[in-house]
């Protein structure tokens, strides 16, 4: 017969302890991801060719459309939608795609070739410290940059969405797929060279038949881009400006299954030293 012994001090003592000695740690790493976000926001904003290219360009292309498009009536071929209308959500969803999916596996693609990542895989930050440093970041700078098109698609008499839940929600599960994305395509590239070019093969075709450029009126390419993880992110924006809708679940879930996808090719093949010529 087995005899039950009460927990007694002695016992309990050392669980105790684990417990206490677990929140110090928890508290230092939630330090180095404040210290992490802090450091990409620096190198980021003291890169003025970066914020060119990230802030400039939406600010120019939205700028253009607003002028080309100014006054206009609601036409068949932007699905009765006038033009600001349709190129202010889908201009701002390209900038949030930019940001963290291109930028992201060029930048990793370049610190890995320069050895930065071999360096920093030898210190004690944890590798979810510098993922989630560069995640949070990406969401920041996507944030700024929808911004500053919703702004200039206002002063064009665009509406702004009234669901900023949704807004928001889209944006970051937006973000978090594609910064997952770009990690998992910035595994496969073998050296910086070739970053640019790997990121736009894949890029530029997605773009073009998402409808970021132009509308695609062909349903069947339309069904093929919607399984596709770019215009199921023009849609939900498109749907929270032009038809006061709230969460497009449909779209955020395939958004959701590309993240997952960019993340299982992360975890498998990403590489901290460069790859071997």
């Amino acid at each position: 017969m087995t005899t039950l012994i009460p927990p007694t001090a002695e016992t309990t003592a050392p669980a105790a302890s684990a417990t206490r000695a677990d929140a110090p740690r928890e508290r230092n790493q939630l330090a180095l991801l404040g210290h992490q976000i802090r450091y990409e926001q620096l190198s980021f904003w003291r890169n003025p060719q970066s914020m060119v290219f990230t802030f400039v360009l939406p600010i120019v292309i939205i700028g253009i459309f607003g002028a080309v498009f100014s006054g206009s009536e609601g036409q068949d071929f932007f699905f009765g939608l006038t033009g600001m209308q349709y190129y202010t959500p889908v201009i701002a969803a390209v900038s949030v795609l930019g940001a963290c999916y291109g930028q992201l596996a060029i930048v990793l693609a370049m610190r890995r070739q320069t050895g930065v990542l071999k360096r920093l895989h030898a210190t004690p930050l944890p590798a979810w410290v510098y993922f989630a440093g560069l995640l949070v970041h990406c969401v920041v700078v996507s944030i700024v940059d929808v911004a500053l098109v919703f702004g200039i698609g206002a002063l064009y008499g665009v509406d702004l969405p009234t669901h900023w839940g949704a807004v928001l929600l889209t944006l970051v599960l937006g973000a978090a797929s594609f910064c997952a994305l770009g990690v998992g395509v910035a595994s496969l590239i073998k050296n910086s060279e070739a970053a640019p070019a790997v990121v736009q093969f894949i890029q530029f075709p997605l773009v073009f038949i998402s409808g970021s450029y132009f509308p695609i009126h062909a349903e069947l390419l339309n069904t093929i881009a919607g399984l596709l993880p770019v215009k199921p992110f023009n849609d939900a924006m498109l749907a929270l400006f032009t038809q006061d809708a709230g969460f497009q679940w449909r779209d955020l879930a395939v958004l959701a299954a590309w993240g997952v996808i960019g993340a299982l090719i992360a975890v498998r093949s990403f590489r901290w030293d460069p790859r071997p010529e």
